[in-house]
């Protein structure tokens, strides 16, 4: 199944899942992505599916995990929102992610120069993106980090900021309102971990110093 057939996913660790996820990225950046016979995968997944990652990104066009980590069809979970909010319909598809298909890891994905944040910075509000817009506000509002008192999408500190401490605020929303993904996290079935892309170096620099594994 996928490029990692060969693999045992339910014998797995998050930290197995996680350095997979690493070597992935560090494919991408040199350019060595792996071969793949999308054909021959997507036959072996008429059935069923195994992913061995969950991944809650933002739904900005640059971001496909599948591409940023080189996995293929099977092996990520991806739920995608701007400003990777994780409202109670992610945190719902993240618990059928791990509970019912095996998923190892979750990853809460932002990345730099991200449009919601930056509406978010600018308290911009507009139809149903201002829902989108709630679920970020916390972030900008705790941010206290930036010494500049100019505190909108024109200072790219603020923004970064910002973003950063979204990815944790997510994560602990995840956290906090989900008893079936907090409890498999007790027992060390599944780890959750943030992380940044970096669109000019193509890097997911992970926050080592959150919750994880």
């Amino acid at each position: 199944m996928s490029t990692l057939k060969n693999i045992d996913r339910d014998n797995l660790t998050p930290q197995d899942a996680l350095d997979l996820l690493v070597q992935g990225n560090k494919r991408f950046i040199e350019n060595k992505q792996q071969d793949k016979n999308l054909t021959q995968m997507r036959e072996a997944l008429i059935d069923n599916q195994q992913p061995f990652a969950a991944v809650l990104g933002c739904s900005d066009s640059r971001t496909a995990p599948e591409t940023i980590f080189d996995q293929s069809l099977g092996d990520i979970f991806t739920v995608r929102l701007a400003g990777n909010v994780a409202c109670r319909k992610a945190i719902g598809s993240l618990e059928y992610s791990c509970k019912y298909l095996g998923s190892k890891i979750i990853v809460v994905m932002g990345h730099t120069n991200c449009g919601a944040v930056k509406a978010a910075c600018d308290n911009f509000e507009e139809g149903n993106i201002t829902e989108i817009i709630k679920l970020l506000n916390p972030a900008v509002s705790e941010e206290t980090t930036t010494l500049d008192p100019e505190r909108n999408s024109k200072n790219t500190e603020f923004v970064a900021n910002v973003c950063f401490l979204n990815v944790k605020k997510q994560i602990q929303n995840i956290i906090n309102q989900s008893d079936i993904l907090k409890e498999m996290l007790d027992k060390k079935q599944i780890g959750i971990i943030g992380g940044v892309y970096n669109f000019a170096s193509g890097q997911v620099e992970f926050d080592h110093q959150g919750p994880t594994l």
